[in-house]
Formats: C-alpha cells, sequence, structure tokens
C-alpha cells in the first residue's frame, strides 16, 4: 500500500485576502518548488517505519492557496486506520489564541480595556496578593500585597502571575491543587466561573507584569468573555468566529458523527516506545471532545483540523478580514501579532496578545522571519504564521511526550527550503 495513499494536495487560487481557501485544485504557486516539498513525505517515512510517530498532518498556506495538505500514517495504529488530512485533533493550547480573538472582538466594541483591571469583572480579583514563602510540607504560604491588579493585558501576555495547574511550578501546582483549581485539560463538570472565582482568592505566583509565566490567563480569559458577552464560550466562537469564518470542524463537544475522524492520542513508555494514551493517565482521557461537556476552557478545550485552524490564521494574516467578513477591524489585527512584552522578558523573542513572535536574533538563526507568530498544543500540535512569506504551516501530531520531535523542525527547513 503505498504509504501516502491517504494523503491529497489542494492547490488554491485566491486573488484577494477577502476571498475563502476553497478545496478546489486550481494552479500551482510560482514561488514554491514543489519536487523540494515531497522531501517531507521522505523525512516523515522512517520516523513511521520506525514506529517513532503514529501519524501526522500537515498544511502549508502560501500567499493565500493552500499548497499542501496531507495526512502521514495511521489515525489509529491498532486498527490501521489511515491518517486523513481532514482528521480532527485535540488542539489543547492553540485554543488559547481564538480565545484571545474573542476578548479583542470585545475590545474593539468598547466593552473593555487592555489596560482595564478584571476586577471590574469579577471582585474575587480585587486586592491581589503574591506568594512569598511556601512550605511544601502542607502547601501552606505566606503573603504580600502584589503592587497593582491584574488587567487584560496582563491575561493575554501570560504576565499577570497566574500559574498553571497540573503542569506549571511545582509551588503554584500544589496551591491549586489544594484548591482544586482544574487545568483546563480535558473534560471537568464544575462551573468555570466558580473556579475562576476561587482562583482569583489564590496568590500569583509573582507580580503582575514582573516576568512572563505561562499559565491559566486564557481559561480566565474565556471566562471574562462569557461574562461580558452573556454567552457560553461555546455560543460565543459558533456565532462570532466559527460560523463567520467557516470553520466548520472546530469544537468544544464533536458532535459524535465527526467522532470517527478524531485521531487517536500516544505516549511514550520508559524505552520510549509509542503507546496508546491510557484514559487515566494524567487524568486526562483522550475521550473528552465526545463527552457532553458545559466547562468551556479558553485555554485548552478545542478540537480543530489543519484546515480549519489555517482559515483562523489567514484571517490574521488578511489583517482581519476573510470570506468578505471584517471579523476584526485592521489595527485590531496589527495589535494582536505586535510584541508587548519589554526586551528579554522572553528571552530573544516576544510575546503578542495571544502569540509567540519571533525576534530579529532567533530570525538569523532559524528559518521563520521575524515576527512570525506562533503556538502549539500539549499534545503535539503546532503552528505559525510568517507575514514576511505570507506562509502559514501546521504540523499535527496527537503524541505526547515525544523523544523524537525533531521532526517538527525538519519539516520548517525543507518548506523554507522550497521558497523559489
Amino acid at each position: 500500500m503505498k504509504l501516502f495513499k491517504t494523503g491529497f494536495l489542494f492547490l488554491l487560487s485566491i486573488s484577494l485576502f477577502g476571498q475563502t481557501l476553497s478545496p478546489n485544485i486550481i494552479s500551482n504557486n510560482p514561488h514554491i518548488r514543489y519536487d523540494h516539498l515531497n522531501h517531507i513525505e521522505s523525512e516523515i517515512k522512517p520516523y513511521l517505519d520506525n514506529k517513532w510517530l503514529v501519524g501526522s498532518s500537515v498544511i502549508i498556506v502560501k500567499d493565500n492557496q493552500v499548497v499542501y495538505y496531507k495526512g502521514f500514517g495511521k489515525a489509529d495504529a491498532a486498527t490501521n486506520k489511515p491518517m486523513e488530512a481532514n482528521a480532527i485533533y485535540r488542539i489543547m493550547s492553540q485554543s488559547k489564541a481564538i480565545t484571545s480573538l474573542a476578548i479583542m472582538q470585545l475590545f474593539e466594541q468598547g466593552k473593555l480595556s487592555l489596560d482595564q483591571k478584571i476586577s471590574f469583572f469579577i471582585p474575587e480579583f480585587k486586592n491581589p496578593t503574591v506568594v512569598k514563602d511556601f512550605n511544601p510540607a502542607d502547601s501552606s504560604y505566606t503573603t504580600i500585597p502584589a503592587k497593582r491588579e491584574i488587567t487584560f493585558r496582563d491575561l493575554l501576555t501570560h504576565t499577570s502571575g497566574i500559574d498553571y495547574a497540573d503542569i506549571g511550578s511545582n509551588n503554584m501546582k500544589a496551591i491549586y491543587a489544594k484548591a482544586k483549581i482544574p487545568s483546563g485539560l480535558g473534560e471537568f463538570k464544575e462551573s468555570l466561573l466558580t473556579k475562576m472565582k476561587a482562583m482569583g482568592k489564590l496568590p500569583l505566583a509573582h507580580q503582575p507584569g514582573e516576568k512572563f509565566t505561562y499559565g491559566l490567563n486564557t481559561d480566565l480569559l474565556g471566562c471574562l468573555v462569557e461574562i461580558i458577552s452573556g454567552q457560553t464560550l461555546e455560543q460565543y466562537f459558533h456565532q462570532h468566529i466559527f460560523e463567520p469564518l467557516g470553520m466548520k470542524d472546530t469544537y468544544f463537544n464533536l458532535p459524535a458523527e465527526k467522532g470517527s475522524r478524531m485521531a487517536s492520542v500516544y505516549t511514550e513508555d520508559e524505552n520510549h516506545t509509542v503507546i496508546p494514551w491510557s484514559p487515566t493517565f494524567r487524568n486526562i482521557n483522550p475521550n473528552y471532545p465526545l463527552q457532553k461537556k458545559t466547562y468551556f476552557s479558553g485555554g485548552a478545550g478545542l478540537v480543530s483540523t489543519a484546515y480549519d485552524y489555517a482559515i483562523f490564521l489567514q484571517m490574521l494574516l488578511n489583517k482581519g478580514l476573510y470570506n468578505g467578513k471584517q471579523i476584526i477591524g485592521r489595527r485590531t489585527a496589527e495589535l494582536m501579532v505586535s510584541p508587548q512584552l519589554a526586551p528579554g522578558l522572553m528571552g530573544d523573542d516576544n510575546f503578542a496578545l495571544g502569540f509567540q513572535l519571533v525576534g530579529e536574533k532567533t530570525a538569523n538563526l532559524k528559518m521563520r522571519s521575524k515576527g512570525s507568530f506562533s503556538w502549539g498544543g500539549y499534545y503535539g500540535t503546532t503552528y505559525w504564521a510568517d507575514p514576511k512569506e505570507n506562509m502559514i504551516v501546521l504540523i499535527m501530531t496527537q503524541h505526547t511526550p515525544n523523544s523524537h520531535g525533531e521532526l517538527a523542525s525538519k519539516i520548517e527547513n525543507i518548506i523554507y527550503g522550497s521558497l523559489k
């Protein structure tokens, strides 16, 4: 059986930002060496043959054209189900950028200000404190007053001092566990607002604005979207983002009829052998997208396809315009991908309002252009958009931890090497 029997290539000719990406094969992009892109297939093959990877999808959009879209390997090793290009993935932290967009939509409607205190909407975040001393024996701690309150900009840039439950620093993980604050990874029956209010009474890991700490900031932003809009996050996303953009495979609650398209999740044992993700491993049942939920994690709750997410990124490259609709204003879109942190706060790179940004030093050492914006997901999905090259790439897997994660960098080098 040919390795990429299930893979397929879409070539789309799009001349205006407002037009949609279409699955019709039209013409080659003159700025791409397609013979060079074939190296992606030959590079992935040994990873599949050696069982270092079960399956993956790769999409490349260049100049508003989908120039590459293929599935590789298997969506499920046990059944030998082929990985279709349009397989549905648990995108985890790729949810964050979509929640950030929702906040920016409300921002440009005048319903909030970026430097506004969030305690205006959730009073439990008034008068915050910061951990001073922590006792690991019983998770007790002392605090000092925070110098100021948390703002929307702090949350969008992960500089609030809020850490992550389950995957954050040891001290804050213990504090959140004691207060039963969930990570948002998986399925929960609790009330999002109740849990965010409880988190508001807990201390911060550091002073707001002091440094970058990846945390539950975007779950809190999702809660604020619900409060400000009067809709659930699921309703808001569908009405204001997914439906206007034509993102037909992105959900918190995946419809049962689409469940068969969802790729299985894998991890590795102590010998780095790839094994199925157990329903009890790390307390995340991978079937959570099919379990009806009302706790909508803006930081980690969505499933999607490479193609759907490429639409979202194309809208941002188009400065808010897609499918004939201005999803956000031109200046708002520019602001979303503008550096927000003081130099050095995130090493050589920077962080925008929901995305990591490639800095000049990084651009001089690697392939992505300065200003490229990116992030990824816990289960092994990654994306970036390169404004200079007008290019979008998503490399999707459902595999973590991955001792052969260098494959993504190899694919990136091949892609940039294909540019004329």
